[in-house]
């Protein structure tokens, strides 16, 4: 007798014995029992999931004579008797299954539509299957609609697809759609552990596990590899053959190479690469290996809770995810998660993949932030020695420079609740004209001036606005002052002025904070981790070095309290109050606003 493949073998015959589709089971299994059939149901799903082997499972349940011959519809058919044997062995003259991908046409339809109006010959139904329906034409649907609405009571329906988005709406609303899941890894180790019991055939969880994942959902899939594994490692199963017979990547290379990642080392990245490259192992396998890894670690460092829950107890790396879970920071593991998706579909663009496999893994370290770095032997200034106290700063104590720095957007005025857009005022008097032009300082600012209903004194105004400003804008045009403040300060100020730096170096300048110097070395500290960069720091030295500041430089992160930014923020913070102070005290404004019911637009006022 020739071989039986473990596809054909072991595929299910009663509902009892289907596995990972409970939903499906029990639904059919509750219509049958209570005998609430449909006419026509639609099964969906990917490849292997099952729908030719429910549809005659049903086929079964609806023709089941029982062993006595005296049986009816059931849920649970004997499997002996004439009507079950013949649907398992293809030969039942009421079940016909008709492949649409073959049988296309509406011709193919029609002869199948003549066979409806004859009553069963030897079962209690007739069972129509049509499989891969969606590959029906547009006139073949049009044919069956009639029959499909409402067909004899002897007939039933049963069309399965892989693709139902292809299936016309008209026939769906017609049938009831029951939705194949893929399988789960875990359900198919299961099965595929018990298929090789009862075969007889010794296999390592390690090479079941292997066969599962690479099955994707289908049961089909895993049984015909499981069928070549067994050739493969003649007779049994073992994870090296497996391993090698798929193409697999060794999990310790994956877990090797995102180690390397985690610590940054970028030789042993690239010695990795060319191990897999010497040994032939695919590159998108590694790609995909790495990826599901990197996912149990993702979901180690979001629930750390749920260590149990996303570690297999039996798998023998779940030990070395924890580890390397706590290795990585959880931002780069979510980044090198992203390169790794998106890396398969690069390597097909490349002219070696394993090239672009290096490509990919060096990426993240090109994006990886720099380590934070300080200095032990670098003196610090003490924090009981910094003044707690916030000091505004005046005009005459900023240098000449700072109105040279572009403000920072941040201190953009704040429309508040109420905001009214601006219109023409009356003219007024030649007499008020000149009034308003009396003192020098209220030239230097530009009114706009509108209706309102509702009156307010200056002070309240000015009182209003300062409230209603978010806390951090007031926060950035604020500082406390520190010993080396105003030195450095007026160096980066100079060094503007001078252009001697300019974009990423200017920033870097503008947002740190001198912490301390002497003569040879300066420490310099800075809040956002992006800003310190060697290239940033290199040419901030020179530039210091250019201007007679012959020192080293070194930048920590952290806290910063008095930098050359929040400075000249303050500054153009302390402009804009004393413009609006001018204005709001100008007698003409003061005028308008009390007898014409004006008020000043927020945000009008700029100091020239």
């Amino acid at each position: 007798m020739s071989y039986l493949v473990l596809a054909r073998k072991y595929r299910p015959k009663t509902f009892t014995e289907l596995v990972g589709q409970e939903h499906v089971v029990q639904a059919l299994t509750n219509a049958l029992t209570t005998q609430r059939l449909h006419h026509a149901y639609l099964f969906t799903g990917t490849r292997g999931v099952g729908k030719t082997t429910v549809s005659r499972i049903l086929a079964k349940s609806l023709n089941c004579l029982g062993p006595d011959g005296n049986g009816g519809i059931t849920a649970s058919p004997c499997g002996v008797c004439q009507a079950c044997t013949d649907i398992d062995s293809g030969r039942f003259v009421d079940y016909t299954e008709l492949d649409a991908a073959s049988n296309r046409g509406v011709d193919e339809v029609q002869t199948l539509l003549e066979q409806a109006v004859y009553k069963p010959v030897q079962g209690r139904f007739k069972v129509f299957m049509i499989d891969e329906v969606h590959m029906l034409t547009n006139t073949a649907f049009n044919a069956m609609l009639k029959t499909l609405e409402e067909p004899p009571e002897y007939l039933k329906f049963v069309l399965a697809t892989t693709d139902p988005q292809k299936v016309p709406v008209t026939v769906l609303s017609r049938c009831l759609q029951f939705n194949l899941r893929p399988m789960a890894p875990e359900t198919m180790l299961e099965h595929l552990g018990h298929v090789l019991q009862q075969e007889g055939v010794p296999a390592d969880t390690p090479a079941l596990r292997l066969l599962a994942r690479a099955a994707h959902g289908s049961m089909r899939d895993a049984l015909s590899l499981t069928d070549q594994a067994i050739a493969f490692g003649s007779g049994k199963l073992e994870e090296a053959s497996v391993r090698l017979m798929l193409g697999s990547v060794d999990r310790s290379y994956v877990l090797r190479l995102t180690e390397a990642l985690a610590r940054g080392d970028g030789k042993a990245v690239v010695e990795i690469c060319e191990e897999l490259r010497v040994h032939g192992l695919s590159a998108a396998s590694t790609l995909e290996e790495m990826s599901m890894l990197l996912q149990r670690m993702a979901v180690l460092q979001a629930v750390p809770g749920a260590a149990q829950e996303s570690l297999d107890a039996s798998d023998p790396d779940a030990p070395e995810v924890a580890r390397l879970a706590a290795l990585m920071p959880p931002d780069e593991t979510q980044l090198l998660y992203s390169m790794c998706l998106h890396g398969r579909a690069e390597l097909g663009l490349a002219p070696d993949e394993y090239a672009a496999l290096t490509m990919v893994l060096l990426r993240l370290l090109a994006f990886k932030p720099a380590e934070k770095k300080t200095l032990i032997d670098a003196p610090t200034v003490a924090p009981a020695t910094v003044p707690t106290a916030t000091q505004p700063v005046t005009r005459s104590s900023v240098p000449a420079a700072a109105s040279a720095t572009a403000p920072d957007p941040a201190l953009a005025p704040v429309r508040p609740a109420g905001y009214v857009l601006p219109v023409v005022v009356p003219p007024v008097s030649a007499s008020k004209q000149a009034q308003a032009l009396v003192a020098p300082a209220q030239s230097a600012t530009k009114v706009v001036a509108v209706p309102v209903r509702v009156q307010a004194e200056p002070g309240e105004r000015m009182q209003q606005r300062q409230e209603a400003a978010p806390a951090h804008r007031l926060a950035s045009a604020s500082f406390t002052a520190t010993p080396e403040g105003d030195f450095w300060h007026a160096t980066v100020q100079q060094l503007i002025a001078d252009e001697a730096i300019t974009a990423l170096v200017r920033e870097l300048a503008l947002q740190s904070q001198l912490v301390a110097r002497d003569s040879d070395h300066w420490m310099l500290r800075v809040q956002r981790e992006s800003l310190n960069q060697p290239a940033s720091r290199e040419r901030l030295r020179s530039a210091l070095s250019a201007a007679g500041h012959a020192a080293t430089i070194s930048v920590e992160v952290g806290m910063v309290s008095d930098s050359p930014a929040r400075r000249n923020a303050a500054a153009v913070a302390q402009k804009q109050r004393t413009a609006e102070e001018i204005i709001l005290g100008d007698p003409l404004v003061q005028s308008m606003m009390r007898d014409f019911g004006a008020k000043i637009v927020p945000g009008s006022i700029k100091p020239l």
